[in-house]
């Protein structure tokens, strides 16, 4: 890469000065497909920053997501670039998925020239000519398009809007004339600020902190429930802290690394899919203080009625909306900054002493014991390996450093949050509010550019199907990543619907019904991976555990059963008239002995 330079006062080429002023920002990685519509942004960028080019713009937009999300260690930061037309359109589902999960991603996209920019009703004037900021105003928290040469003040504060306290995508067109244009900077070194300061009064923020946390320690049986608003850069200071407090911490999905699971308060990720000990003593507490969470249908259940149904819920968000919208009901709205919070409640809290917080956190310590998290009641035939002691398995040769992406949907990524045991160190990235198949390779790819460590990516065979074109830019990069396929030969979670709701009239989700997948070996042997697949009865055996501390790409088949259970989970009832009902958190499918019952469901009815 070029030496950093300065162009204050000199003509230059505008996209030159826009890639100087990304690094000015802390941009040093870019992924991108390479196009017509962005040539100069292609050559002034492989000039001044690490270029990465992918097969598929939604690899790119993925790729930049996780990278952002993933590593403690780096401030870097990562854009992507995509050309005018199909390179937009196609990375529309990372930025929804981004979107949704609050999370930072510029995306510069190239436009044609502003001469050739249509007008009124014409569908197209200019040679793959999309609207791209009418597309992509729904999946951004700004948008800008750039027909001129901009200043530095009207271009990076959009830029910076997608790292505000609520993050999200922001979307910058550019037309091709822009791009190539000469460019005076009048201004380039002063300094825009990319402060976005909490304009309620501080005072009243603390006044509702301390008397929340008043509320709070009136409770018998409290939760803390901390969510991916939580920065990972402020748990380091938080750890200790969070492991000493009296109470039960839990954490969402998107909140699974913020503590570690040999903690002794730590009590699991409740979830529509979560974990059934963890689900259980939630929904017997008297208040929960959720903190940077939104508190989705995933965190509270389809049955949001019944969430929390004998105590008190404090919910603290940077989102006024999130705590304005009708489910579920709140006793404590909070809009304030989820790290802010936590300190504060945190330091509050710690050296509180109460007994009936002590004999709560005993009962907790025990319904976690009773309650396994590879339950009996999942069948596993022989000749294939149960994916729940396959987490247990991983989760003991895990270490600091190491980086685990989940894919973002199907049974590889609900299996992992009900049986992954976090440590300290170790990075979970996944991505759910969108839960687009495909995710976890570009995930995987973009952790792998920023981390020191190892990047284990799983999922399922027919996700990782829909995005596979990208295992060459794992190849030629020789990324240091551990792929784990759960061949079980078709959509899992989706013949687990068919199966439950329509009698097993299985369509479209294995190959018997249609969907065809790949020869895994031969697949990856193509690209000059190495594979094995994994020995159903010894599946960390000592070959595999030297191939995951080897440098490099290596992948691994695991032979799942295509009629494999997966359970716990929450049922729901098809009625008459096509509605559904279905059951709270803590009635999980199958149900619990009638002992087994009395002794884990104490506070609840």
């Amino acid at each position: 890469m070029g030496s950093c330079y300065k162009f204050v006062g000199s003509k230059v080429k505008y996209s030159d000065q826009f890639i100087f002023w990304l690094k000015e920002l802390g941009y040093t990685h870019c992924f991108f497909v390479a196009g017509g519509n962005i040539m100069h942004l292609v050559e002034s960028a492989s000039k001044h920053m690490k270029c990465v080019p992918v097969v598929h713009e939604v690899t790119a937009g993925i790729a930049v997501e996780y990278f952002n999300e993933s590593n403690l260690n780096s401030d870097n930061k990562a854009f992507a670039l995509v050309t005018a037309g199909p390179g937009l359109t196609n990375i529309l589902t990372a930025m929804a998925g981004a979107y949704l999960e609050s999370r930072e991603l510029l995306v510069v996209g190239g436009q044609v020239k502003s001469t050739d920019l249509k007008q009124g009703d014409l569908r197209q004037l200019g040679i793959q000519e999309v609207d791209g900021i009418s597309v992509a105003k729904n999946f951004a928290v700004d948008v800008l398009r750039i027909e001129k040469p901009l200043a530095k003040s009207e271009v990076i504060p959009k830029v910076v809007r997608g790292s505000t306290p609520r993050k999200g995508p922001v979307f910058i067109e550019f037309c091709l004339d822009a791009q190539g244009a000469e460019f005076t900077d009048t201004n380039g070194t002063n300094p825009v600020n990319n402060e976005f300061p909490d304009n309620r009064e501080s005072t009243q923020i603390k006044t509702q902190i301390e008397g929340l946390t008043s509320e709070f320690k009136k409770s018998k049986r409290p939760v803390l429930l901390i969510g991916g608003g939580v920065d990972r850069s402020k748990i380091p200071n938080l750890n200790e802290l969070l492991k000493s407090l009296p109470l039960p911490v839990m954490t969402t999905w998107n909140g699974a690394d913020r503590i570690s699971a040999d903690s002794k308060n730590y009590m699991g990720r409740p979830n529509t899919w979560g974990q059934r000990y963890s689900n259980i003593l939630l929904q017997q507490s008297d208040f929960v203080i959720a903190i940077g969470t939104r508190l989705g249908l995933q965190q509270t259940g389809f049955n949001w009625q019944e969430f929390v149904p004998n105590g008190k819920i404090a919910h603290i968000d940077i989102d006024e909306q999130e705590l304005r919208k009708p489910n579920p009901k709140v006793d404590f709205p909070v809009c304030c900054d989820a790290n802010t919070f936590l300190s504060e409640l945190t330091s509050s809290i710690a050296e509180f002493k109460k007994i009936e917080w002590k004999s709560w956190l005993d009962f907790c310590e025990e319904v976690k014991k009773l309650l396994p998290l590879s339950e009996k009641s999942n069948e596993t035939k022989k000749n294939f390996i149960n994916p729940y002691d396959f987490y247990l398995q991983l989760s003991k040769f895990l270490k600091a450093g190491d980086t685990v992406i989940p894919s973002s949907s199907g049974a590889a990524e609900t299996v992992a949050m009900q049986a992954l045991e976090q440590k300290n160190g170790v990075t979970v990235v996944t991505s759910k509010g969108l839960a687009s198949m495909g995710y976890g390779l570009g995930g995987a790819i973009g952790s792998a550019f920023k981390s020191n460590g190892r990047v284990f990516h799983l999922e399922g065979d027919g996700g990782f199907a829909q995005n596979l074109q990208d295992l060459g830019t794992v190849a030629i990069n020789n990324l240091n990543m551990k792929i784990f396929i759960f061949s079980n030969g078709g959509y899992a979670s989706i013949k687990m619907t068919q199966k439950s709701y329509f009698d097993g009239h299985y369509v479209g989700c294995d190959e018997k019904t249609g969907l065809g997948l790949p020869k895994w070996e031969k697949l990856f042997k193509s690209f000059d991976i190495p594979v094995m697949t994994m020995d159903p009865i010894n599946p960390f055996n000592d070959e595999v555990l030297n191939r995951i501390n080897l440098i490099g790409p290596q992948a691994f088949i695991v032979p799942v059963d295509s009629e494999q259970t997966y359970f716990p989970k929450i049922t729901s009832q098809l009625r008459d008239d096509g509605s559904i009902v279905s059951n709270p958190l803590h009635n999980m499918t199958p149900e619990l002995s009638i002992n087994l019952k009395s002794l884990v469901l104490k506070f609840i009815s």
